[in-house]
């Protein structure tokens, strides 16, 4: 090894050294809360493909020249999330005390699989996850593991499920005769990709019809037993905790007394809602959540983590270990019939980051209750959103938001078919994020194009929300 190169190791591992990209980071943070930049990038994709085509470099440079670079070439023409006008996709403004932990995570670098590799790590993180399998309302036996994210947890839960379902599908598969997913037609696209991966197939879910953008209990009753008296065993039904198109919560009571009367497995895809679990205000739309034998929940949602940090949490821990049923003697030593404590028996990853800390240290630093006050604070503006367009009378409003996401459409006189509006709805936001004003997404809803809102930042007023109203009203007049 290059004395060189040893000795930049040493160089960067002082504070000064660290500073650059600390400053690099409150540098970001601090001109996306102060608004005095647009939202986006102007850039074109194929100016930004070319700024990244060159060689990559034999030698190495000072690390404040690739700082620097980075600053200009990544940081400037990044979407600003930490921007009040931010009112994308379900990705957070990150809490800083969150992000400040990420450095520390990557210099500890203990791999989660193995208590032996992570010792006070496996330590904090089942501390953690005993705390969320205790707001679900679950016993002692309950437990999981941290994930990437909800498409990894809702993978995981079904993996448990299959593993209840057919024992013996790690060794020999699901067969000619797989069992049935069921879910509604607003869950997330995460349900038909593990009906994929786990060898279901996509043609073996099916989509019970919803009321109100939430699944029909009645319509659920009805598709298990057609399933049952066709022979045809439902492996799982999956229910939905703030959907990712309207933010809905589906009956969770309802759907799991039906799913307990016919022992069918309940998993709930609460990757965006489950937050309101810590909320006095809005955990009762999670109502019959413990009758779920598994749960996916995002922290990098609406607990505003940086990405990423995503749970997966079951009923009875045991029944996640049986979905990765597998021996690995150099790793794994857990006594029969003892409670294994190593993660990796019961997660897709073995090599996993130590995520469970930022999320500890931010409930250590602002407290549940501040929390709280947050995901609060976030709902209620949607809310006031709601009533601003209501108040305007050029938009529709499909729905009422029981979070953080409102869906509507720009009907203007009222005068304009319905396929011309949808045109004209996908250009006002093409038309509006361009001009870095504010950012927002777009969705179909009954058939309709929609403009649809997720608010992931505590910095956002209600006075953005008036800009956002005139400003897309504004567009819609110029187009």
């Amino acid at each position: 090894m290059a004395a060189s190169f040893l000795q930049a190791i040493i160089d960067d591992t002082s504070l000064d050294a660290a500073v650059e990209a600390v400053k690099l980071a409150v540098d970001h943070l601090e001109l996306s809360a102060s608004e005095a930049v647009p939202v986006t990038t102007s850039a074109s994709s194929g100016d930004l493909t070319a700024r990244f085509s060159a060689a990559l470099p034999r030698t190495g440079r000072p690390l404040a020249e690739v700082m620097d670079r980075v600053a200009r070439d990544v940081a400037a023409d990044s979407i600003l999330l930490s921007h009040p006008m931010y009112l994308g996709h379900q990705v957070s403004a990150p809490l800083p005390a969150a992000v400040w932990t990420e450095p520390v995570i990557s210099a500890i670098n203990n791999s989660m699989a193995v208590r032996e590799m992570s010792p006070a790590g496996t330590a904090l993180e089942t501390a953690l996850i005993g705390h969320f399998t205790r707001l679900v309302g679950w016993g002692s036996d309950a437990g999981g593991t941290f994930t990437s994210g909800g498409t990894e947890a809702t993978t995981a839960a079904l993996m448990a499920a299959r593993a209840s379902a057919l024992p013996n599908a790690w060794e020999d598969g699901v067969g000619a005769n797989p069992p049935m997913l069921v879910c509604g037609e607003h869950a997330h696209y995460a349900v038909t990709r593990a009906a994929g991966i786990l060898g279901l197939g996509r043609r073996n879910v099916v989509v019970t019809a919803s009321e109100g953008y939430r699944m029909d209990p009645a319509a659920l009753r009805r598709t298990l037993d057609r399933l049952a008296s066709e022979g045809r065993r439902a492996m799982a039904v999956v229910a939905t905790a703030g959907s990712t198109p309207t933010g809905s919560f589906d009956d969770l009571e309802a759907i799991g007394n039906c799913c307990a009367e016919r022992g069918v497995w309940l998993h709930v895809d609460g990757a965006h809602g489950a937050s309101a679990l810590i909320s006095a205000r809005h955990r009762h739309r999670l109502r019959g959540l413990e009758l779920a034998r598994s749960l996916a929940w995002d922290p990098h949602k609406l607990l505003l983590m940086p990405l990423s940090a995503g749970m997966v949490l079951v009923r009875e821990e045991g029944d996640l270990d049986a979905a990765f049923a597998q021996q690995a003697p150099y790793l794994f030593h857990g006594a029969d019939g003892a409670r294994v404590p190593d993660l990796g028996v019961r997660s897709l990853a073995c090599s996993r980051r130590f995520d469970a800390l930022k999320l500890w240290v931010a409930i250590q630093r602002y407290g549940l209750d501040g929390l709280e006050a947050c995901h609060d604070h976030l709902v209620d503006l949607a809310g006031t959103l709601h009533q601003r367009l209501a108040r305007h009378g050029g938009f529709e409003l499909p729905h009422e938001p029981e979070s953080n996401i409102l869906c509507f459409r720009w009907r203007g006189s009222g005068e304009t078919s319905a396929e011309s509006l949808d045109a004209l709805n996908l250009a006002i936001r093409e038309r509006y994020n361009s001009s870095g004003e504010g950012w927002i997404t777009t969705t179909v809803l009954d058939g309709r194009r929609m403009l649809r809102v997720t608010i992931m930042n505590p910095r956002t007023a209600p006075g953005h929300l008036d800009r956002l109203v005139a400003g897309l009203a504004a567009t819609a007049s110029a187009l």
